[in-house]
């Protein structure tokens, strides 16, 4: 053989090692684990993160990528989480990709979850990650069945486990988990102490009321250039207004926003401010509330990274990021005198954003501030910040 032919050779199977060793997944063992839905639906798979059981309502999101930001969203606390896409984990976990100090999520539902992984800037796998965050997956599920089955049927709760192999006793614990109906979540993921973020010297300051907020939401106000300081869930009025802010930002977070009541009572105190005030997500339903307009269950929610939305005011569309399980009533919206829609979801007409006729304060359902994701609805912070000046 000649030289340089012995040296492409070399050369081609030196790659391929390395491309079966980087991105090929090695067979190895795994536990058993089992998934139950509460309407009967059974699966069973292959057992990945913490061996363990874990129970919550399920969902799912339809994002292909942004898996790590999904995982730490305070939004998804008390969830069993599937996600659409075929393989989840590949690009592995890095320290940058946290929308919060931990995993939110209860439990992990995917068809192929990923231990090896390609990214350079990744510091560790999916698997171990989980394992670190105390999280319970299941794998070699088919998951388009399952989100087709969600769909027809509705939210429901549902039970992982890999450690419990019989159908009475999963059923046994599955029947103990609380319905998302009525379950006050927020103060559960809210900081615990008052901090600061952001431009100390700007003279524009903005009250985070914290119900579970995003780390990305911080950031995008922080990139404007304001003084923020953030109250934890249950901070009382007084305090919050004693930081003299410009204006107020309601946050997102979990749970039934109608069995927040303490919250309610704080928007509509600080309406009386007569200040900018801006809500997203779970801030959102709270200012409807506060105006007297009830919320709702919805049947299966909107999560994902995809979901169309009409700005009314600019007769725009916007590609947006979702994940929430409540709506505000749309008929009771569009009653009251006090408020106008500025946004609607174009696949089910739902109310995706308000705001007040006689007040600076406006709202919207879906994530502006979404990373990874579109960034189609960012001029919403940068209209909070002209308000303020």
């Amino acid at each position: 053989m000649r030289l340089e032919n012995f040296i492409i050779k070399f050369q081609a199977d030196t790659f391929l090692l390395h491309f079966e060793t980087t991105f090929k997944k090695m067979p190895h063992i795994q536990q058993d684990a089992f998934l139950l839905l509460q309407d009967g639906t059974y699966f069973k798979g292959k057992a990945f993160g913490k061996i363990g059981t874990a129970t919550g309502e399920i969902c799912f999101n339809t994002g292909m990528t942004g898996y790590q930001e999904v995982f730490t969203d305070p939004s998804y606390y008390g969830q069993i989480l599937i996600m659409n896409n075929v393989h989840i984990g590949n690009y592995g976990v890095n320290q940058f990709d946290q929308e919060s100090t931990s995993v939110k999520i209860r439990g992990l539902i995917g068809r192929n979850l990923e231990d090896k992984f390609s990214r350079y800037q990744a510091t560790g796998s999916l698997d171990a990650y989980l394992k670190a965050n105390n999280i319970v997956a299941i794998e070699g599920i088919d998951t388009r069945s399952l989100v087709t089955d969600i769909r027809a049927s509705g939210a429901m709760n549902c039970i992982i486990s890999s450690e419990i192999t019989d159908s009475k006793s999963l059923q046994n614990e599955l029947d103990k988990v609380p319905d998302m109906n009525g379950l006050e979540l927020a103060s559960l993921v809210s900081t615990d102490t008052i901090y600061e973020t952001g431009d100390n010297n700007n003279k524009i300051k903005v009250a985070v009321v914290d119900y579970g907020v995003k780390q990305h939401i911080l950031t995008s106000l922080a990139n404007r250039g304001v003084h923020i300081k953030v109250f934890p869930a249950k901070t009382s009025t007084e305090e919050i207004k004693a930081f003299n802010a410009n204006g107020y930002f309601i946050s997102n977070g979990p749970g039934d926003p109608a069995a927040m009541p303490y919250a309610v009572s704080t928007v509509k105190d600080l309406l009386k401010e007569n200040k900018p005030l801006f809500g997203i997500c779970l801030g959102h339903q709270l200012l409807a509330l506060a105006n007297d307009i009830p919320t709702f269950k919805m049947h299966h929610g909107h999560r994902g990274l995809n979901h169309p939305v009409k700005n009314i005011i600019n007769n725009l569309c916007e590609i947006t990021t979702q994940n929430h399980g409540f709506g505000v009533v749309p008929d009771a919206v569009r009653d009251n005198k006090e408020i106008e829609i500025t946004h609607a979801n174009l696949n089910d007409e739902s109310i995706e954003g308000i705001r007040m006729k006689n007040k600076p304060a406006f709202s919207v359902q879906y994530h502006p501030e979404s990373t990874p994701g579109p960034h189609d609805s960012r001029y919403l912070f940068d209209e909070f910040v002209r308000m303020m000046q």
